[in-house]
């Protein structure tokens, strides 16, 4: 489903002439493209979202970079594509949210030393999925083990 809307709205893009949003799309097409061929599979709408929220992560840290430079009109078209492909990932969950999440996880999972946070942190991983950035939720992780 995911991947049928960014090419109805890569299409869309290319019939509007909107170049920031048909490269970006199509970098995020190519990703996935890219990691299907290496895998020799078709990718689940999970692992769809994974990739989108890798390429966001991306153009995120490039912001800092940018705004070093003193680039404005860079930092325009960066903000815009974040934009574009915030549109294609589920909404954030709010920190309250994760929380909960994290505190629901290390009862299920039982753990209650810092030893166990590699296994904490790899049954949130699914649960927060494109929702929520990995390193607020390691931070959150480590103060409830802690």
């Amino acid at each position: 489903m995911l991947k049928e809307q960014l090419m109805e709205d890569f299409k869309n893009a290319m019939k509007e002439k909107n170049e920031i949003k048909k490269n970006t799309i199509m970098m995020i097409r190519s990703a996935i493209l890219q990691v299907e061929k290496d895998t020799q599979k078709e990718l689940s709408e999970n692992e769809i979202i994974e990739i989108i929220s890798k390429e966001l992560k991306k153009r995120k840290e490039s912001v800092s970079d940018i705004e070093k430079s003193g680039r404005t009109d860079l930092l325009a078209n960066i903000n815009e594509e974040i934009s574009i492909i915030k549109a294609y990932l589920p909404e954030e969950l709010s920190k309250e949210e994760i929380e909960q999440i994290v505190v629901e996880t290390i009862a299920e999972v039982g753990a209650t030393t810092m030893k166990e946070m590699g296994k904490v942190m790899q049954a949130v991983k699914p649960k927060v999925a494109g929702r929520a950035d990995n390193k607020l939720v390691n931070e959150i992780v480590r103060a409830k083990l802690a």
